[in-house]
């Protein structure tokens, strides 16, 4: 039967195609141009009979579950538009066709990754994604910013490769295989030998690292000097290799509380960081590097909540999300003109902020009982509340004084549709990954604690989101904005530590 083989077909057709794209590397080499178009297309068949043939009585032969088929298909999808889009977005550079052979390389190894069964195929991908994209971000190799940009890339990428070949060997080691199933199995049923611990905590290192979690995000909002289908590629796919990790070694990462708290610290306080930095960008494409890197950091939160199904549900929608985006920067700054200048917006003041919130957490208490909120976990829910948080500021502009009752409506309904869409996204995940994914455990002291810390920070930065117009122009608030526009001066602290990463200067 071809069953056991259709997931190979993408990644097989797509290193095909990068082989002969790389023996025509030069300007419009038309044939080659549709060959990787072609490939492209066949990789997201190829994905699409597997997904379909899983959910058929013949998926028993499909070495697929619930996480790498979603991945699969989604990573196929993206790849095939971006391919599309660079044949004609790099139409008559020089090294066209060596561009098109590297990046159906790097997209073939990424669908590697996802479908891994073997400890070391997963370590093979891993590591051959990473060489691979640095390829790509040096398509411009004279540019000194693309130098040192890759350089950093490479460095993180090297200690990440590291820490999951340490990580894999471990697990080999303690449960006595390569099969990444038969491991989380073993897992699963609470089987812990000896360095779980340590095992699980490389495996968190090799994720923060790849996913660009602070403070080791720099690299990620300097990639820039990339053409446009990379950034595409590398924040819609490359960069939740990090995540994927975690989701598809949640039994394992459950044996270890002390390393998913730490993530619960490290990727809440990273989404905080990247979201207050992104609104002081003035540039469209770092602006979005600033918004993965929050993004990555509250998918990482997720992971250390043991809300696995949700971490999946998210890389699905902010890989959709952020292709789009980068693919559409180009014509950002056109957009921004052709619209008009709004009318006066009403400001709210700290009574109809504080009423707009306690109005959002009904809201979303009423919908959630509608939806079963006392069998949700207490993750589950204190995850909601947080996402209700920043419908909050649409509310309080809403109850304002000065707003028309059109927008106070509106924006209720808003908060009625998104913890309606929460409840009915996470109840969907949770089917999806039964018996995938392990169920997200009931919390013990150290957990609730993290839990309350978490709502008590997302509250507070929405909080002064709402009240912004009262603040924004008090003296302190400027020079904040200034240090925020410079990401704290963490990733200059980074450079400084880590040396080497500036070019030398040139004697008088």
């Amino acid at each position: 039967m071809l069953t056991p083989v259709l997931p190979l077909i993408g990644p097989a057709a797509l290193f095909g195609v990068a082989v002969l794209a790389l023996f025509t590397p030069g300007r419009r080499p038309v044939a080659t141009l549709r060959l990787v178009r072609a490939g492209g297309l066949v990789a997201l068949l190829g994905a699409a009979a597997s997904v379909l043939a899983l959910a058929t009585p013949i998926g028993a032969g499909v070495p697929l579950d619930a996480v790498s088929a979603t991945l699969l298909l989604l990573v196929s999808f993206i790849g095939w538009i971006v391919l599309r889009f660079a044949a004609s977005y790099l139409d008559g550079e020089a090294r066209q066709g060596a561009f098109m052979g590297w990046m159906a390389a790097t997209l073939a190894s990424v669908l590697v990754l996802v479908q891994a069964g073997n400890l070391v195929v997963l370590c093979l991908a891993w590591i051959a994604t990473g060489l691979l994209l640095h390829r790509l971000l040096l398509f411009y190799p004279d540019r000194p910013a693309a130098q040192r940009a890759a350089r950093k890339k490479a460095c993180v990428a090297r200690a990440g490769d590291a820490a999951l070949i340490g990580a894999a060997v471990l697990l080999a080691t303690g449960y006595g295989t390569l099969d990444i199933a038969a491991i989380l199995s073993e897992a699963g049923q609470g089987v812990a030998p000896a360095g779980l611990g340590w095992a699980a905590a490389l495996l968190a290192v090799a994720a923060v690292l790849k996913s660009a979690q602070f403070p080791f995000h720099g690299w990620l909002t300097e990639v820039m000097e990339a053409p446009t289908p990379v950034s595409a590629l590398l924040h819609a796919g490359v960069i939740n290799a990090g995540g994927f990790l975690l989701i598809r070694f949640a039994d394992v990462m459950l044996l270890a509380p002390g390393v998913l708290a730490v993530l619960v610290i490290l990727g809440g306080f990273t989404a905080l960081f990247g979201g207050l930095v992104m609104l002081t960008q003035t540039a469209v494409k770092t602006s979005l590097a600033w918004s993965t890197i929050a993004q990555m950091g509250f998918m990482v939160l997720q992971c250390g909540l043991a809300l696995f199904p949700l971490a999946l549900l998210h890389i699905v929608a902010h890989s959709l999300y952020k292709a789009h985006a980068f693919l559409a920067s180009g014509g950002a700054v056109e957009q921004v003109a052709a619209i008009r200048r709004p009318g006066p917006v009403a400001v709210p003041d700290a009574r109809a902020v504080g009423r707009a919130f306690a109005l959002a957490l009904v809201i979303y208490g009423a919908i959630g009982f509608g939806f079963g909120l006392d069998s949700k976990s207490p993750q589950a829910i204190a995850l909601g509340a947080i996402l209700v948080f920043g419908v909050a500021y649409l509310i309080a502009q809403g109850l304002a004084d000065a707003a028309p009752r059109a927008l106070t409506r509106r924006t209720v309904a808003y908060a009625a549709a998104a913890s309606v869409s929460y409840f009915a996204l996470q109840t969907g995940a949770e089917w999806l990954t039964a018996g995938v994914l392990p169920a997200t455990p009931a919390p013990g002291p150290l957990e609730i604690a993290l839990i309350v810390l978490a709502l008590f920070s997302f509250g507070a930065v929405a909080l002064a989101q709402s009240m912004f117009p009262l603040w924004a122009y008090h003296p302190a608030a400027a020079g904040l904005r200034v240090h925020l526009a410079n990401g704290l001066y963490a990733n200059a602290a980074l450079d400084r530590l880590l040396g080497g990463w500036t070019h030398p200067r040139r004697s008088a």
